[in-house]
């Protein structure tokens, strides 16, 4: 067990059998080859953690939470994946891109999904053709009425923007 300062999460202590490695690190993180999962089993994001430096933490979700139609193919051709390798040996997740001060405006990068095998703890970030997905997917959709997204974060029409408990 190894012990990881973090700025999002302070100290982690951290299984060896939960850090994924990426032969080749990530695009625009190569150096970074150990990563973890952060976050509750029931939420549907989850933090990627690099242990090389505890100031940087993707926010990650399933495809599917964007997208429930998503499907990739990926041929085998140049992935290390090894032999034998089942469909259900894998997990996919997407980066999200979190605006500031606009959560319910959410992204995700549906075109270079990030692949998990969790039997052999390894990754790699996939770059699907153009064609199919884009980098800046809405998380939430549109809310039709207000032209904005629907989201349970963000406060409706009449929602108090002061102290808990305080009715305007």
């Amino acid at each position: 067990m190894r012990t990881v300062e973090t700025a999002r999460f302070g100290s982690l202590e951290i299984q060896e059998d939960a850090v994924i490695r990426f032969p080749k690190g990530l695009p625009a993180f190569e150096e970074h080859r150990e990563w973890v999962f952060v976050g509750e089993d029931d939420n549907p994001f989850k933090w990627f953690q690099s242990l090389l430096d505890g100031e940087v933490a993707l926010p990650v979700c399933s495809p599917r939470f964007v997208d429930p139609n998503y499907q990739v193919r990926v041929s085998a051709e140049g992935l290390p994946l090894p032999g034998g390798a089942k469909e259900e040996d894998f997990t996919l997740v997407v980066v999200l891109t979190i605006p500031p001060n606009a959560p319910w405006s959410m992204t995700a990068n549906l075109q270079a999904p990030i692949l998990v095998d969790h039997v052999n703890r390894t990754g790699i970030q996939v770059l699907l053709p153009e064609e199919d997905y884009g980098v800046r997917h809405p998380v939430f959709p549109p809310d039709p009425g207000a032209g904005g997204p629907v989201s349970l974060l963000r406060p409706g029409p009449g929602a108090s923007s002061g102290k808990q408990g305080e009715a305007r």
